[in-house]
């Protein structure tokens, strides 16, 4: 009898080990795959098949992030084409960091490629990134990046990765030189202007031509253009869940062109007003005039800051003031 129960606990234990063994090759083998695959290219494209093998099946002591997206122009995503340009910077930027490792890879797939991966996720809307972590099991909520709140910038992605899987990514932009181009066109176009007008010079010192100049300068940078030019968000985005066009970003952290844009107009319509008011005492003879020019001033400045106010309460949550709306 206690020769029959050693011999059970044996083969119990040789089976166990075997299976170890079996679960350590399976691994190592998805391990070394994925980081060849990740040397040639940081993103990974994903079927269903590999999908299955490589994300949903068991062993896996690595975290993949993968971007469910719809590529193909007949598919009309407005947003997949800027979101996978910012998902292949933040892959690119971990490919080549200094702590690039087999504990994190990134992958993506193609609604074209592989649609049962979404019906294997219950999901129809693109784009979608979802980080699965070492642990096996269904993805938390906290798992699911918020595109509608955050946006899609290479810096929001990496820093939900970092929360996520304690992995710091740094993020490399390669470099943009069309700034540098437009700066180049501008400065020949003010030299060619010069040397045109050269016996007559007279423009450069008219105050309006200076103020509109100065004017200009200060909408662009405290509008948050150079923010655009630094981060290079998207003009607009979809909302994937329910489809609408946003212009402007619910979160402090980010932001569209198109926010800024508007942002531009509105602090360009307080300072009009501003120049209004600024003119009444040139028309104290005038009645109607000076009347015209102190309402319509006002308006603007009320009407517009007050628009800025509800913009700033709008990002920044519990910001207690306002004006009219």
């Amino acid at each position: 009898m206690r020769l029959s129960l050693i011999t059970i606990f044996s083969l119990v234990f040789l089976i166990q080990l075997t299976r170890c063994q079996v679960d350590s090759d399976a691994l190592s083998e998805k391990v070394e795959q994925l980081t060849e695959w990740s040397l040639k290219k940081p993103v990974i494209r994903l079927n269903f098949d590999k999908f299955k093998h490589f994300v949903k099946t068991a062993p896996r002591n690595y975290s993949i992030v993968v971007m469910l997206t719809a590529l193909a122009s007949h598919r009309e995503c407005q947003i997949c084409r800027p979101a996978n340009d910012e998902f292949q910077i933040v892959a690119q930027s971990w490919r080549y960091s200094p702590q690039f490792s087999n504990k994190l890879f990134f992958a993506m797939v193609d609604f074209d490629d592989a649609p049962d991966v979404f019906k294997l996720l219950n999901t129809a809307s693109a784009p979608q990134f979802i980080l699965f972590g070492r642990k096996q099991g269904k993805p938390k909520p906290a798992d699911h990046f918020d595109i509608s709140r955050v946006g899609f910038s290479a810096e929001q992605i990496a820093k939900w990765v970092n929360d996520r899987t304690d992995i710091t990514i740094r993020i490399f932009r390669p470099p943009n030189y069309s700034g540098l181009l437009l700066v180049i066109l501008l400065v020949s176009m003010i030299a060619s202007l010069l040397y045109v007008k050269r016996n007559n010079l007279e423009f450069l010192y008219n105050k309006t031509t200076w103020s509109m100049i100065v004017i200009s300068a200060i909408l662009i940078f405290i509008s948050g253009q150079m923010w655009n030019q630094i981060r290079g968000p998207p003009m607009v985005y979809r909302n994937p869940r329910t489809g609408q066009v946003v212009y402007m970003s619910d979160d402090n952290d980010f932001q569209l062109v198109a926010e800024t844009l508007i942002v531009f107009l509105i602090y360009g319509a307080i300072v009009a007003g501003m120049i209004l008011l600024n003119e009444v005492p040139k028309y104290l003879n005038d009645v109607n005039t000076k009347k015209a020019l102190v309402i319509g001033g006002t308006g603007m400045v009320v009407f517009f800051f007050s628009m800025i106010l509800s913009i700033f309460r709008s990002k920044y949550q519990g910001y207690p003031y306002s004006l009219f709306f």
